[in-house]
């Protein structure tokens, strides 16, 4: 997969760079983001650290909030995964708890006398400021839901299987207690093995890509 990983590189660095504080009025209502982090480096350029979309019309814009701005790891697993690398560097047995989905009704009952609330924020501001300070993202315009979702899981299988681009020594996530996010080199956990691009499939991602710059 290292040529067609090197591809969908290549197609990516010739989209806009946004990077926190982004303009809003830049996002389109639906597509994809491709999240790159610095000091990470893959095929002669910056290396996708995780791809991602969303369910619901016109949120996108709406997503990338609760992943910059929006202090609730509950409503981002991205944000989830950073504190967890986070609080497991550190030692820190709040690990346990910054786990735990309070968004159910049950959980919150459950579990919220245990919590402490305070300092789960102040992980919540650490969490915002490492990844305004780290992470930048290009995106691109798909409007139909199916083809989000597919265009999603190819590019994220395909990205995985390639050998060639890896994380550095000093990257958060080698500190994540997820076993996927430490030998996978990224971001996620899901769609790790789904269908691939080969280099026949990736002669349609241009067209998409060129749409959105064109919109």
């Amino acid at each position: 997969m290292s040529k067609e990983c090197a591809r969908i590189h290549e197609l990516a660095h010739t989209l806009p760079r946004h990077s926190f504080p982004f303009a809003e009025d830049a996002i389109p209502g639906n597509g994809i983001y491709l999240l790159f982090e610095q000091g990470e480096t893959g095929h002669e350029g910056d290396r996708i650290v995780r791809v991602g979309t969303h369910n619901g019309e016109d949120q996108l814009l709406p997503r990338l909030r609760q992943h910059f701005l929006i202090e609730l790891k509950d409503r981002s697993i991205f944000r989830k995964n950073i504190g967890r690398a986070i609080l497991n560097r550190d030692g820190d047995p709040f690990l346990a708890s910054w786990d735990l989905d309070m968004i159910p009704r049950t959980a919150r009952e459950k579990h919220a006398s245990s919590i402490d609330f305070d300092y789960q924020k102040l992980i919540e501001k650490q969490v915002s400021k490492f990844i305004q300070a780290n992470f930048s993202f290009c995106v691109f315009r798909i409007d139909g839901r199916n083809d989000r979702l597919d265009t999603e899981t190819r590019l994220i299988s395909t990205v995985a299987a390639c050998d060639a681009c890896r994380p550095s020594a000093g990257w958060l996530g080698h500190h994540s207690p997820k076993s996927k996010i430490r030998e996978g080199g990224l971001w996620l956990v899901n769609k790790l093995n789904g269908e691939t691009y080969d280099s026949g499939d990736l002669r349609l991602l241009p067209g998409i890509i060129r749409r959105h710059q064109g919109a």
